[in-house]
């Protein structure tokens, strides 16, 4: 099968290219970073995105001011009667993975935790009491890597038609034809995660099999990748690309044999000359949009999430802006910690004043994000060996001495670091990066560096991890989507078995954590835990890559929970059911410890709690 190389798209400086026409970022990143202050990002009538309806549509137009450290939103008044959630099964992941009997919140925190007399005595005469009647209550999940802001933007006007929905080429044309025949003429079909390397059918769509569906709709698929995109002959004549146009650099408007164009787009300076003329990319508020998709996650169970590339939509810190507007609102159902992204430069975030630890128990930064090579899939990832039948190593995104160089300077300032690794050769050069900032004389247990996926793993370099205090985050939908391509396309047998490898950090001590990568997977928590617990591959279900790498049902809700918490500077209020930490909390119909492990992803979300109310029931 023929392979495209390309980076990671979710950090690739690029990618926010694709947003420019739209008319709040447009706003965004016409502001001159050296000039930005995080006192214009308080200030209301400074507000970088228009206002217009979004804050008087809001349930509450006054909640916390972001970047104001300690307060505390959504605080209701100190005597409130307190809520007790008895007779069920009450996992608290705390140290010991204990099991209470009941627990008792008051406004947003938790009061009460264990024996089901002393919770009751605790919460008072007046307290509310809610019947688990033996389902499973479990602390909040919790996604510490995935791409909110700008993928909230693509979600919002983009149908998903990737590999956990459809597993063939065929199945997607289809749903494409089902798409166009309930859209008046003219209107467009966008879809976005179409992914025809692990979906099976031809490597790629063309104006043949596009055109054939309709040539009266203007039709765009976005590859998973970020890299690809496809679209027929209408929509690029509505982009008005023709025959003549020449290829931007390190881009290509691909061709077939005659040298006529094919509908295939490689790079995003290419495919956003067509995206840039759907008229939803203009129109779509980047809050509004950020907002609508936490409230879908709520459902899933997930009461925090992360933005590992902040400033990746306007290209600038001005991205702050879209999280003290929806902190705001009155409408946030999931806490958002956030990483300020490398290639807007430290320049321009020290600039405009943003500092680790800013924000409030809603909305915070948490840390910094730098990125030392690509994608594995995508065959960027920087490798020590060639890749499977190729003479490529991959590419670094950062030379090894630069990486060293912005890690010390960061971490001097007080950032904690969230560094993306794929390739085992990466892995290397953060671990020298880290080494450099000890012999600098940087606290690492301050610093808590996490390695981002963390994919090729040897066992020279988890006990490395070990001595530095350096803990992992592990993409799980590596191993169940793209297991069977990595054995078979990317690295071979041998070298497939180093991916992932949660098991073996376990037993050396070593922390980590499970993410989605969002949108390069959908953050299930649910069906992380799954993964992670069979090593099942989507591709060939029979097949587990590297069995001796699965962990335990416990092990994985807490990597999605307490282990979360604490890489994402937050386990002193949210991770676990515990006494003083903020009401997050998931009730659940079955216990994950005692389904089949294969049905672990079908235990249904029954009631999702964040910051002492509920915010998703069935």
């Amino acid at each position: 099968m023929k392979k495209d190389i390309y980076g990671c798209a979710c950090c690739s400086p690029q990618f926010g290219e694709i947003f420019k026409e739209n008319k709040s970022v447009g706003e965004l990143a016409s502001i001159d970073p050296a000039t930005l202050k995080t006192d214009q990002l308080l200030d209301e009538s400074n507000s970088m995105i228009p206002r217009r309806t979004f804050i008087r549509n809001s349930a509450i137009a006054a909640g916390s001011a972001f970047l104001l450290p300690g307060v505390i939103s959504c605080a209701k008044g100190k005597h409130e009667p307190a809520t007790v959630f008895k007779g069920g099964t009450i996992l608290t992941v705390d140290g010991n993975f204990s099991q209470a009997e009941a627990i008792a919140i008051r406004n947003n925190k938790i009061i009460a935790v264990g024996d089901e007399k002393k919770v009751l005595a605790d919460a008072g005469k007046d307290a509310k009491i809610i019947d688990l009647k033996g389902k499973i209550m479990l602390p909040g999940f919790i996604d510490p890597h995935t791409h909110v802001v700008a993928g909230s933007v693509v979600d919002s006007i983009m149908d998903y038609v990737g590999m956990a929905r459809f597993g063939t080429v065929s199945e997607v044309l289809e749903h494409l034809k089902s798409l166009t025949k309930a859209k008046a003429e003219g209107e467009w079909v966008v879809v976005r995660n179409f992914d025809p390397s692990v979906q099976t059918g031809p490597d790629e769509l063309t104006f043949t099999e596009l055109d054939a569906i309709s040539t009266q709709h203007p039709i765009f698929l976005l590859n998973a990748s970020g890299h690809l995109a496809y679209a027929n002959s209408k929509a690029f004549e509505v982009a008005g690309i023709t025959e003549d146009i020449e290829n931007p650099p390190g881009a290509e408007f691909v061709r077939d044999a005659n040298g006529q164009l094919t509908g295939v787009m490689k790079n995003n300076v290419t495919y956003a000359k067509v995206l840039n003329k759907y008229p939803a990319m203009a129109e779509v508020n980047p809050s509004e949009a950020l907002l609508e998709l936490l409230e879908k996650w709520s459902r899933l169970g997930l009461t925090t999430a992360s933005e590992l590339a902040l400033g990746g939509l306007s290209q600038s810190p001005a991205d702050v802006s879209i999280l003290r507007q929806v902190s705001q609102s009155g409408r946030l159902n999931v806490r958002l910690r956030s990483y300020p992204f490398y290639s807007i430069g430290e320049k321009a975030w020290d600039a405009a004043g943003v500092k680790p630890g800013d924000g409030d128990a809603l909305s915070r930064i948490a840390g910094y994000k730098l990125v030392a090579d690509g994608s594995n899939q995508g065959y960027t990832g920087l490798q020590r060996e060639p890749y499977l039948n190729s003479d490529s190593k991959g590419l670094a995104y950062m030379a090894a001495e630069d990486l060293k160089t912005r890690a010390i300077e960061r971490a001097k300032k007080g950032w904690h670091l969230a560094i993306h690794g794929n390739g085992d050769a990466a892995i290397d050069n953060i671990l020298n990066a880290c080494k450099a900032m000890r012999d600098a004389g940087i606290d690492m247990k301050k610093v808590r560096v996490r390695i981002e996926h963390c994919s090729i793993l040897h066992d020279e370099q988890i006990a490395l991890m070990k001595d530095l205090g350096v803990s992992a985050s592990f993409l799980i939908g590596h191993v169940h989507y793209w297991g069977v391509a990595m054995r078979d396309e990317i690295f071979g047998e041998e070298k497939a078995r180093l991916l992932d490898r949660y098991k073996s950090a376990e037993e050396a001590g070593v922390g980590f954590t499970l993410h989605s990568d969002f949108m390069v997977t959908d953050p299930n928590p649910l069906h992380m835990i799954e993964m992670a617990v069979t090593r099942r591959t989507w591709k060939e279900p029979d097949y587990k890559l590297a069995p001796e790498e699965a962990i335990s049902v416990e092990m994985a809700i807490r990597a999605l929970t307490s282990e979360a918490a604490w890489q994402l500077f937050s386990e002193h209020e949210i991770g676990s059911i515990e006494v003083g930490k903020l009401a997050d909390l998931v009730i659940l119909d079955k216990d994950p410890r005692k389904v089949n492990p294969d049905a672990i992803k079908d235990v249904k979300v029954l009631e999702t709690w964040m910051n002492g109310k509920k915010v998703y029931s069935v």
